[in-house]
């Protein structure tokens, strides 16, 4: 898409020279400034033809006075960016199928547009055009719009390019989110995932990608994740990016995208309604290709890693079986309760490997349960952390990106009910408060840096007649990361290395110890099971 700052006001607004002029007024800012528009905007409302309630248009064919031949009117709740976006989706709505191949937007006057308000636009335009058609050859043709301008004060250009510019490269992100989300389970696996990652890598040379194996996770020893890899024919990947934007000094933020690319709940078997939309379980992982896809354009000084633990979960012969204990990276056993609670199991070992990245912070982002859609519906996702500081980071990002998250409780109370007679935890707590448990147990692998979890599961993407992928919260994470950069030396810092604790050792008389007996004791421990391992 091409996307323009013009500067034009008043009077010049309605000779603009497009194929298509949206035009948002809100019920406080009503007028343009420009007479011919102004005639026609009051002349429709007291005709009620249109009326300056948010969601209201009205579409005008070669208006008098008005050099493009098609006009909407389209009313915002208010002048916030939000409302603006919306407000610019109806607009495009209205226009996109009649061959309008370059549509210019103009706010009402007074309404101030910001950066943000630009990058809401690139937003609108590129959601109003997103057709997916990967497995659908008879789905639409994309329409005839190729150009958006916003009209602007000349004070505002600068601002609205800067915005159109992110914009765009947030659009990217989240369409190739989207894309992924709703590829079908027998298209995108595991190994189309890492085939993605290194499709970024070559195309964007800032970013680097590794792609490990079965062997490499043997040997890793990610028994928790490997065992949800069981029962599929699939082989598992662990797909590794970076993003080197700053000195190789400064600790990096690790994002870990949950990666289940069809999830049919293994033995403990999902209700067949519905199933098909497990294939979007691995939305976590396409966050984070987002991520990293729109971070690769916008180049902030920043360094990030992207780790996305991806495999299927399915039924079979050898599939992983309720009651089952496996050991996770971190030596921590795990009786697996439920084959249904997989996310957590893959996510715990990336949670591990990323601690040798010394990080600043680390997010992962899942599909986790379907708790936490119960709680917050499909407005925002839900955000856990111990951390005052990265919590609050993470949400105003997502109010400035508008992708938001709503922060939920995380009281240690809540992990007595991952108590298990057979093994360190198990691998889910009770019915109530499913997703905050499932936070819990996440929690128990991060406590050597700065960690938030973001469930997702309600916001990734969308059932019913518009299902499809969201893109979410590819947003929040991008603006996270850009403040992060713009920040600076007030960045969020790696939590301080704990002091190393002192060993009390005893003197004892060398002649109060024989060598057998020596040899006694070590044959002792030789016999003793390592501490947390089956």
């Amino acid at each position: 898409m091409d996307y323009r700052a013009i500067s034009a006001q008043g009077p010049a607004l309605s000779q603009v020279n497009a194929d298509a002029l949206v035009v948002v007024l809100t019920p406080d800012l009503a007028h343009t400034g420009d007479a011919a528009l102004d005639r026609l905007i009051d002349d429709a409302v007291k005709a009620q033809d249109f009326a300056l309630k948010a969601g209201k248009t009205l579409y005008v064919h070669r208006p008098a006075g008005v050099k493009a031949s098609r006009l909407v009117l389209s009313a915002a709740a208010n002048a916030e960016p939000k409302a603006f976006k919306a407000a610019v989706a109806k607009g495009l709505a209205a226009v996109k199928d009649l061959g309008a191949a370059h549509t210019a937007v103009a706010a009402a006057q007074g309404l101030a547009l910001t950066t943000a308000h630009a990058q809401a636009l690139a937003l609108a335009v590129a959601d109003a055009t997103y057709v997916f058609r990967h497995t659908k050859p008879s789905a639409p043709k994309a329409g005839a719009l190729k150009k958006v301008s916003l009209l602007c004060a000349a004070a505002e250009q600068t601002a609205v390019k800067q915005g159109l510019a992110q914009g765009e490269a947030l659009a990217h992100g989240v369409t190739l989110a989207r894309e992924l989300g709703n590829l079908p389970g027998n298209y995108c696996t595991p190994s189309h995932l890492a085939h993605e990652a290194r499709q970024l890598a070559k195309t964007h040379k800032h970013i680097k990608v590794e792609v490990l194996e079965r062997p490499a996770l043997e040997k890793l020893k990610m028994g928790s994740f490997l065992s949800v890899t069981n029962g599929s024919a699939q082989p598992p990947k662990f797909i590794v990016l970076r993003y080197q934007g700053a000195a190789a000094s400064h600790a990096p933020l690790v994002l870990v995208g949950k990666g289940i690319t069809f999830d049919t709940g293994g033995i403990s078997l999902k209700p067949g309604a519905g199933m098909d939309e497990m294939k979007y379980d691995m939305g976590g992982a396409a966050s984070v290709l987002g991520t990293f896809r729109t971070i690769a354009e916008l180049r902030p000084k920043v360094n990030l890693v992207g780790l996305i633990p991806t495999c299927e979960n399915m039924p079979s012969g050898t599939a992983t079986k309720p009651g089952d204990v496996v050991t996770s990276m971190s030596g921590q056993t795990i009786e697996v309760l439920n084959t249904d609670a997989e996310g957590r199991l893959i996510l715990c070992d990336a949670l591990t490997y990323a601690e040798r990245f010394k990080p600043a912070a680390v997010v992962d982002i899942a599909t986790l349960t379907g708790a936490c859609v119960i709680a917050l519906g499909h407005q925002h996702s839900g955000l856990f952390s111990t951390d005052d500081e990265l919590a609050q980071a993470l949400l105003g990002a997502g109010q400035q990106a508008l992708d938001t998250a709503w922060r939920m409780p995380l009281d240690e109370e809540y992990g007595e009910s991952l108590k298990s007679n057979f093994a360190d935890l198990g691998n889910v707590g009770g019915r109530e408060g499913g997703a905050i448990t499932a936070a819990v147990f996440l929690s128990k692998f991060t406590q050597a840096y700065r960690w938030a979890h973001l469930d997702i599961a309600g916001s990734a993407w969308k059932s019913g007649a518009a299902k499809g992928g969201t893109g979410r919260p590819v947003g929040l994470l991008t603006q996270f990361i850009l403040n992060q950069a713009s920040a600076g030396a007030a960045a969020i810092q790696p939590l301080p290395a704990k002091p190393a604790k002192k060993v009390a050792t005893k003197k004892v008389a060398t002649k109060a110890v024989t060598q057998p007996a020596v040899k006694k004791v070590a044959a002792k421990s030789a016999r003793r099971p390592a501490a947390g391992r089956a």
